[in-house]
């Protein structure tokens, strides 16, 4: 499967009274975005619109989602399969992007793992996401709506006012393009005869309400482990519809650039043959975690496989799924390298994981959630503040009078991401 992969940077972004993008800067008609969500969704009554630029004295919380708008050029399908567009596979053909912005989703809080971005100081420097340039929608839901239905129905307006931004560039000349292109497993086998076949496992948030990952629109814990085109993410395959904590939740804009595709793409052909990217799922239940564990192993071995990295997202529960896919990787003759995160109290000598192997003896790490740090206050908040000391790395004496919050690091959108999205490791 082969794409091509445009990619239109934007080095600004403001209001106007037209949506386009010119030299570099992306206008937005508010009045259109406003009118795009509340006719689509009856379940949000009213809809903000702000901006925040890098280096803005900026906080925006409670973060629910971040997007990176992109459009379909040609090719099989739409962004968002099985969500805004049809259920066609996608991941050939071409598509766009504005690179450097991004739709954040924000408004009254659902869950208490909701995040926090600051555009400028020291959270800046935790956040991959304080380096785009952020259109903010605030949705405020109808009155007594539960929090699941809110929850969705914020998605799904974040997600459609991604596509209508990404629709201006439909006509655009990238500034850059990209092939990415993955062999079937016979031509993968006569092209690189000597390069070592490696697939990436991606294990997706499943826990249950308010803790999904959506594929082609089917929620992940109805899926059993199967197999993708990496190029698939590029268009939106995978989304995100949860509220773990907020370091380590992969944000639809991690998806559609995780950093572990594309840096496989860039040893392709070289070093190693990309084969393929295997989905599981992270369930509560044991029996549930044996089932995906046992399909990753058994697909790995069916592909013959000679190593996986695999990644998890969130920490506990799914810290025994990620023990559980590498030993079993491992068992089948197939090399793993891990990629978490760390949860080991503040001065970092607690366990860092909840589970252990000696199977897990390559491991590569996003850093100690519960680094604990003071951000200063912001001159502007786009959301509200008034949840900070219930949210997870908070206590009751995080928010200060003077707007100013101390409070550990896991609290902070993307500080520990484990697919390597984010600023920060640890030894």
């Amino acid at each position: 499967m082969k794409l091509e992969m445009g990619y239109i940077d934007i080095k600004d972004i403001q209001f106007g009274a037209e949506s386009k993008v010119e030299n570099g800067v992306l206008y937005v008609n508010a009045d259109e975005v406003k009118k795009l969500v509340l006719d689509n969704e009856e379940k949000i009554k009213n809809v903000t619109l702000d901006i925040a630029k890098p280096g803005e004295s900026v906080r925006i919380t409670p973060v629910k989602d971040v997007i990176e708008p992109r459009v379909k050029v040609e090719g099989r399908g739409g962004i968002f399969p099985g969500v805004i567009s049809g259920v066609d596979t996608v991941g050939s053909g071409k598509t766009y992007a504005l690179r450097g912005s991004a739709v954040v989703t924000a408004g009254k809080i659902v869950g208490f793992q909701e995040g926090i971005i600051d555009m400028s100081g020291i959270g800046a420097q935790y956040t991959p996401f304080s380096k785009l340039n952020n259109l903010v929608v605030v949705c405020e839901p109808v009155d007594g709506l539960k929090q699941h239905e809110y929850e969705e129905a914020v998605r799904f307006s974040g997600f459609r006012v991604a596509c209508y931004l990404g629709e201006l560039a439909r006509e655009l000349t990238p500034d850059e393009t990209k092939v990415y292109e993955t062999c079937t497993i016979k031509e993968g086998l006569e092209k690189y005869p000597d390069l070592p076949r490696i697939a990436y496992v991606q294990m997706l948030q499943s826990q249950g309400l308010l803790h999904d990952t959506y594929v082609y629109g089917v929620d992940a814990k109805k899926t059993l482990s199967t197999i993708m085109n990496p190029t698939e993410i590029m268009d939106g395959a995978i989304v995100s519809g949860n509220c773990v904590s907020a370091c380590d939740k992969n944000p639809t804009y991690v998806h559609m650039n995780n950093p572990v595709v594309h840096d496989l793409f860039e040893e392709h052909g070289k070093t190693i043959n990309f084969v393929c990217h295997i989905l599981t799922n992270e369930n509560v239940y044991l029996a549930d975690k044996q089932r995906s564990s046992d399909w990753s192993a058994k697909l790995c071995k069916l592909l013959d496989l000679d190593g996986v990295l695999i990644s998890q997202e969130g920490f506990g529960n799914p810290d025994t799924d990620l023990i559980m896919n590498c030993k079993k990787i491992e068992a089948e003759g197939v090399k793993t390298v891990i990629i978490t995160d760390e949860y080991a109290g503040r001065d970092g000598k607690s366990q860092s994981l909840a589970d252990a192997d000696v199977a897990a003896d390559a491991c590569v790490t996003g850093g100690n959630a519960n680094e604990y740090i003071t951000l200063p206050a912001m001159d502007k908040v786009i959301g509200t503040t008034d949840y900070v000391n219930t949210i997870a790395g908070g206590n009751e004496h995080s928010l200060h009078a003077d707007g100013s919050i101390e409070i550990e690091i896991q609290a902070i959108t993307g500080a520990t991401n484990e697919t390597g999205f984010n600023n920060l490791s640890a030894r």
